[in-house]
């Protein structure tokens, strides 16, 4: 039975004073926050790219957020999905964060049709805090030396490959199904946690290939663990003789990228204070270095309306590629 709820003349009073209450709480709170720690779910393990990014904006955090710290949760599983699914539903009030990621956070709808969120809707873009490059890494053992001739060898032998990923729906996935569609090949995918596990995978022979950040990669590449063929964009001096994939597959392109984004409906004016701090963190030189020396990307921050169409052009984008390859992580 439904109740009819009646207002009297003096409730439906105390009700407008509310609402017109509401902007000006709203500016109280983001004046205020943050005034507790502040949780920033990472949506992979320990010691890959988004990780690293994370800890470094913890580290400067304190300085422009009233002296409180960011603490650094890793909740990984499903693509990123575990950690999207977690902060999905968690209060707009500004202590839960997530570091974004193209899996739970653009395509997971397209992964998994089942997901209990919305990608695109169900969270508050707060700022894109780096883009970095992407390599395509081999095994030593490999004997084809370059995109070209790997690509060769992948299409007199469908399946004679195997390449690593850390997780299914992440761009060092996508890249990989870009790849075999543009250039009509076909290898097996084994998926992992991060892309440091993805890595760790190629480098122990379990996949001959992989596409992590380069920033994942880097270390084993100086040791001679694993060698990189191509890069997933620009040439970069950090890696000298490396070719861009692009020079063997006209068109491609694939980059690895995260940002910042809060539980959805938050109120405007704390999501434009959280990304004031963000901002003004992604400002620091010493960050900026160390994106730039240590992950070979670059800082990006911005507003909220850029991130959120640079969200949305990247659902538009790689949505094709999903469909086109059938991939789900049902």
């Amino acid at each position: 039975m439904t109740k009819t709820m009646k207002f009297t003349r003096r409730g439906l009073g105390g009700l407008a004073v509310g609402l017109l209450a509401t902007p000006a709480l709203g500016q109280a709170s983001a004046a205020s926050w943050p005034d507790r720690p502040v949780k920033m779910v990472v949506p992979f393990g320990a010691g890959g790219a988004v990780d690293t990014l994370a800890r470094l904006f913890a580290q400067r955090f304190s300085e422009f957020a009233n002296g409180q710290t960011l603490v650094v949760e890793n909740r990984s599983g499903a693509g990123g999905m575990v950690a999207g699914a977690f902060t999905n539903t968690q209060p707009a009030d500004g202590y839960t964060l997530m570091m974004a990621d193209i899996g739970a956070n653009v395509v997971g709808k397209e992964l998994n049709p089942k997901l209990s969120y919305e990608p695109l809707t169900g969270f508050t873009p707060i700022m894109q805090g780096a883009i970095l490059h992407a390599v395509m890494i081999a095994h030593p053992s490999v004997k084809e030396k370059t995109l070209a001739e790997i690509i060769a060898a992948a299409r007199a032998k469908p399946d004679g490959f195997v390449y690593s990923s850390a997780g299914v729906g992440n761009i060092s996935h996508l890249a990989m199904a870009l790849m075999e569609q543009q250039t009509k090949t076909s290898m097996v995918h084994v998926p992992y946690r991060s892309g440091s596990e993805a890595v760790t995978a190629v480098m122990r022979g379990d996949a001959q290939f992989s596409f992590p950040s380069l920033a994942s990669a880097f270390p084993m590449i100086k040791g001679g663990q694993v060698r990189p063929v191509a890069l997933g964009g620009d040439t970069t001096e950090q890696l000298p003789g490396v070719p861009s994939a692009s020079d063997a597959i006209p068109g491609f392109e694939a980059a690895v990228w995260y940002g910042v984004v809060a539980p959805p409906n938050m109120d405007p004016a704390l999501a434009d204070r959280i990304n004031e701090v963000f901002n003004k963190i992604a400002a620091v030189p010493e960050v900026r270095k160390a994106v730039e020396e240590v992950q070979a990307g670059r800082v990006i921050g911005g507003t909220r309306a850029e991130f959120a169409s640079f969200l949305k052009s990247e659902h538009d984008r790689w949505s094709k590629v999903i469909r086109a390859g059938g991939i789900r992580t049902e």
